[in-house]
């Protein structure tokens, strides 16, 4: 496996790849989660490229930037172990210059959710992969479903921008007690991780309503309120796959969605129905 640092030396690595390029675009702090990505773009290409780099344009003022989770040597090891070619592990400046092209997420998509708590995060999100993109040249980009509002955006962007890359969506991974993975799960202490459950099981009740004929997002959304107190919801939404809100669960077209603060740590999940 090689570790890449310059556009040029991908740049140089990709030059030499034939068949299928697979891509993996992460932040670090690699989990079960992104190995499942990895893992399934090496079982699907001849080649598999991961990158490995915070984003600053996809953080806000104030946000956790300086202390987001930074373990490189483990996550080298965990790209080894499931057999990625090369890793991309730029410096920001080697990505970023003074005189950037703004690229805007479409307001549609970008503007509800989690655009609301974090204007502009999808911008940023929206940049950088246009950038990789356009280094890398994959043919396949592999994304998870928990991020279930940044996945239809990069989706409408590869879409709208006529970019030769196929998205292929992996669904969540949880922890043994149904917890989805994060890397902000690091941040949490173990009282904190026992009131995270809450959000996974307030999902879980929402699926047993819905298998139950339920399909009145009011009252899914009021039985999953419940569960959650006392921690502070940020939104708890369910809508179809272009984002809109839905007063009735849509089989096969719908998304459940929420956001909650456990103490300062926001942790997102999903459910696609």
């Amino acid at each position: 496996m090689q570790i890449l640092k310059t556009i040029q030396e991908l740049r140089d690595f990709r030059a030499k790849c034939s068949g299928d390029v697979g891509f993996v675009a992460t932040m670090g702090a690699l989990h079960a989660g992104h190995a499942q990505l990895i893992k399934t773009s090496v079982s699907q290409n001849n080649h598999t490229i991961v990158s490995i780099f915070v984003n600053p344009t996809q953080f806000l003022p104030g946000e956790d930037l300086s202390r987001y989770p930074r373990t490189p040597e483990a996550d080298i090891k965990i790209c080894q172990l499931c057999q990625a070619d090369a890793v991309f592990m730029p410096e920001v400046d080697e990505i970023y210059n003074q005189n950037e092209i703004k690229i805007l997420a479409p307001k549609e998509l970008s503007s509800t959710l989690e655009g609301v708590t974090r204007p502009g995060h999808f911008d940023g999100v929206c940049t950088i992969l246009t950038k990789f993109f356009n280094i890398i040249n994959p043919t396949n980009a592999y994304f998870g479903k928990k991020d279930a509002q940044q996945l239809i955006i990069i989706e409408n962007m590869v879409k709208s921008l006529f970019m030769n890359v196929n998205i292929v969506p992996i669904d969540i991974v949880r922890s043994s007690d149904g917890l989805a993975l994060s890397s902000r799960n690091s941040y949490l202490n173990d009282d904190e991780l026992a009131q995270a459950l809450k959000i996974s099981r307030s999902l879980m009740k929402a699926s047993n309503l819905i298998k139950a004929g339920e399909l009145s997002s009011i009252e899914i959304k009021k039985a999953m309120s419940s569960i959650l107190e006392p921690l502070r919801v940020d939104y708890i939404a369910i809508v179809d796959k272009n984002l809109n809100p839905v007063d009735k669960i849509e089989l096969g077209n719908s998304i459940i969605l929420v956001a909650v603060y456990v103490k300062n740590t926001r942790l997102i999940d999903n459910l696609w129905v």
